[in-house]
């Protein structure tokens, strides 16, 4: 991953014409420019697990779904993507979904032609039922709708790029064990450990580790806002998307 914190700082804060988002970018040249197809792969690279996972959770295996979500991005890849997208609706992650719903659309409807054209004898009601065939998959009407699930699986993805953000940036200032060491309550997760043992551990006095806990969730707070603020069209929403994904991990 790339490191946007200093790319969209300036978005973030009133300046969106010298630091366009990658979603602007795209948008603005409908994918064609070099500097927009770069911008495209990266989304596509960063929010390829919520489209895996939600493939997964319509039944297919890993395989099946692996193949499917490389040929949904292979289209969204492909020249003229673009043409029929809003810039109004200034999200990203919406038209994934969007481009989603459609290719699966068109996915079901080849596989319907190719039923119905290869020789592949209907299904079976009766014989589904006394068990000749592969049962009748019913909706879960327990599990999250689609649409809820897909955002939920969009946030963790936020979640864990800021998360790789953070890492990178200890890392390279020498403290990945501190990291690693502080990160649960970064996530609000409850620790093995108290802070008088982590600092323990880190040779650290407890004020210092609550001080570095405090920077750290700061630090965290505004990778995420980065992080969203690139699949945006006006980095003012940021808040307002923000507050979508909070609710989304709810």
């Amino acid at each position: 991953m790339t490191n946007d914190a200093s790319q969209s700082s300036g978005a973030s804060h009133g300046s969106p014409a010298f630091a366009p988002t990658r979603w602007t970018l795209i948008l603005r040249a409908r994918g064609e420019t070099p500097e927009a197809r770069a911008a495209l792969g990266e989304l596509c690279e960063a929010y390829y697990q919520p489209v895996l996972r939600f493939l997964r959770r319509e039944g297919r295996d890993e395989d099946a779904a692996r193949e499917l979500t490389q040929d949904f991005f292979a289209r969204i890849l492909a020249r003229g993507a673009f043409e029929e997208v809003d810039p109004e609706r200034g999200k990203f992650r919406s038209y994934l979904l969007g481009a989603l719903k459609h290719f699966l659309a068109d996915h079901r409807k080849h596989e319907q032609r190719l039923k119905r054209g290869g020789g592949v004898a209907p299904e079976s009601l009766d014989a589904a039922l006394v068990g000749e065939q592969e049962p009748i998959q019913v909706a879960d009407y327990s599990s999250p709708a689609p649409e809820a699930f897909f955002d939920r699986e969009w946030a963790l993805a936020v979640m864990a790029r800021a998360l790789e953000v953070l890492q990178k940036e200890f890392a390279a200032g020498g403290k990945a064990d501190q990291f690693e060491s502080l990160k649960p309550w970064l996530m609000g997760e409850s620790s093995t450990m108290s802070q008088a043992d982590a600092a323990r551990q880190l040779g650290l006095s407890e004020g210092a580790v609550k001080v570095v806990i405090h920077r750290l969730r700061k630090r965290f707070r505004d990778a995420v806002r980065a992080e969203i603020s690139q699949t945006l069209r006006d980095p003012s929403l940021v808040d307002e998307e923000l507050r979508h994904l909070i609710e989304a991990l709810s």
